[in-house]
């Protein structure tokens, strides 16, 4: 783990196995943290916050701009890691390495645009200031599927602000957690500043990071279920929170679009990162006129899809992280077949050769999906592109709306009116309009409903970290 500066084993001295969800394969080991070494982790980040929130906007943001340089120079030792520990393919593992050193370029150049006020009264003998400040110690809590740039995403802007941070990475991925530290470690930020302690179990941190008063903000990218359980606890002290979680992404073709291009879309967006991804589209709503010419497409492209281990030639659909993983996948599929979905492509476990040891499913396409299927309302979070049939243009926004989560969606089309409706009406964080990437460290990223509160990234993406203060001063 990495407290106060330093690279230290479990109090205990108990550590856990890291596997290759590829192969089954274990890849290292790590210190296995209890309550007390989070405690210790929070100690440190506490002492630390006194001397760091009072550094200059300048240093703080040459910081960030070494780690970005130096997580540059080492993306394809970083992606070579994240592939064999996560499992997505090298050439997606690099995107996420550059994606992540992103995060960091573009909240050091946030960090000198902190800004504060002048503010009127009606006193003439009183003036008013706005000051923005740091909240205060972070908990932050990030996920196994994109094991470097949601670190990133959460240490950017909190390091920016002034915060001190105590990460706790997902349990799969902690390898990636600890290259990103000795990052930090050689570019000199501060003993205190910057905390990681790896669990295999991780309820008894979060009761330290939600339970310690010291910790003034939690921020957390995972599961709904685990983010209500969180804000609840949370609460209890008014930390600040923040967290992103599930989606059930819609992505919607009106009769106007170009089918092929949008299966095409559809396609590239769907298995990205097994389909692994909060913002994968779970929902594939295609107009009559052009249902069959979206499906041949779209069954045409994922059959040409390789599945496989990462670092293999051409191979673009890696294992899923778990065997939990593989059998949720399976039960919503098999469960689609037996009330009358067709699945032309894929619909089983791969299993044989290189996959005997892996958690590996077959891209999968669903057609004649309804309404009474697990799939039509459970997030998948798995390489299976459900496609549902529609006649009615005037409800499909409807339709598209007709879940709890709220994060991303997609429309394809090619009338203007049509696009600015369809954003106007869906009830999402994020919309792609004929675009299956609509992020960037420079825009917020955030949903609505049971997809989360508050924003990462973008100007936003600082203001979760920092408390507005004001000084009235008598003349």
């Amino acid at each position: 783990m990495y407290i106060d500066g330093a690279f230290v084993e479990a109090l205990d001295g108990r550590r856990f196995a890291v596997t290759d969800p590829a192969t089954g394969e274990e890849i290292g080991t790590v210190p296995d943290a209890t309550a007390a070494d989070a405690t210790r982790a929070v100690e440190a980040a506490d002492r630390a916050f006194a001397s760091w929130s009072t550094t200059t906007v300048d240093e703080r943001a040459d910081l960030l701009l070494a780690a970005w340089r130096l997580m540059q120079e080492r993306t394809d030792e970083l992606a070579r890691l994240m592939t064999r520990e996560q499992g997505k393919p090298l050439r997606a593992a690099r995107n996420e390495v550059v994606y992540a050193a992103d995060f960091l370029r573009w909240f050091a150049e946030e960090a000198r645009r902190i800004e504060g006020g002048w503010l009127p009264s009606s006193r003439p003998d009183q003036r008013f200031v706005a000051l923005r400040v740091p909240v205060g110690v972070v908990g932050a809590i990030t996920p196994w599927n994109y094991p470097i740039s949601m670190l990133t995403r959460k240490l950017g802007p909190a390091l920016a602000a002034g915060c001190t941070v105590v990460l706790k990475p997902a349990e799969a991925t902690p390898l990636c957690a600890r290259a990103v530290m000795e990052i930090f470690d050689e570019v000199g930020v501060p003993p205190g500043v910057v905390n990681c302690v790896t669990a295999s179990d991780p309820a008894p941190i979060g009761e330290v990071l939600t339970g310690d008063r010291r910790v003034r903000k939690l921020t957390f990218t995972g599961s709904t279920a685990v983010g209500r359980l969180l804000a609840s606890k949370a609460a209890a002290n008014l930390q600040r929170i923040s967290v992103e979680l599930g989606g059930h992404a819609p992505f919607i073709v009106f009769p106007d679009a170009d089918p092929v291009r949008a299966a095409k879309g559809a396609a590239a967006l769907k298995f990205l990162n097994s389909g692994q991804a909060c913002i994968s589209p779970n929902r594939l709503y295609v107009h009559r006129e052009s249902a069959e010419a979206f499906a041949a497409t779209l069954c045409e492209r994922v059959g040409r899809v390789k599945a496989g281990v990462g670092t293999g030639e051409g191979v673009t659909v890696g294992p899923l992280i778990d065997e939990a993983a593989v059998a949720k996948v399976a039960a919503q599929v098999d469960d689609a077949r037996a009330k009358g979905a067709r699945v032309p492509v894929g619909g089983h476990r791969l299993v044989d050769g290189e996959f005997a040891r892996g958690h590996f499913y077959a891209p999968t396409v669903v057609l004649d999906v309804t309404d009474d299927m697990v799939i039509r309302r459970e997030e998948t979070f798995g390489p299976v592109a459900p496609v549902i049939v529609y006649d009615d243009v005037d409800t499909v926004i409807d339709a598209a709306n007709d879940t709890d989560y709220g994060l991303a969606a997609y429309v394809y089309t090619r009338d203007l009116s049509t696009a600015i409706r369809a954003v106007e009406g869906l009830r999402f964080g994020i919309i792609g309009v004929n675009d299956v990437n609509p992020t960037a460290a420079r825009v917020p990223f955030g949903g609505m409903k049971d997809s989360g509160l508050g924003r990462e990234g973008g100007h936003e993406g600082l203001d979760e970290y920092l408390e507005t203060k004001v000084a009235g001063i008598a003349l």
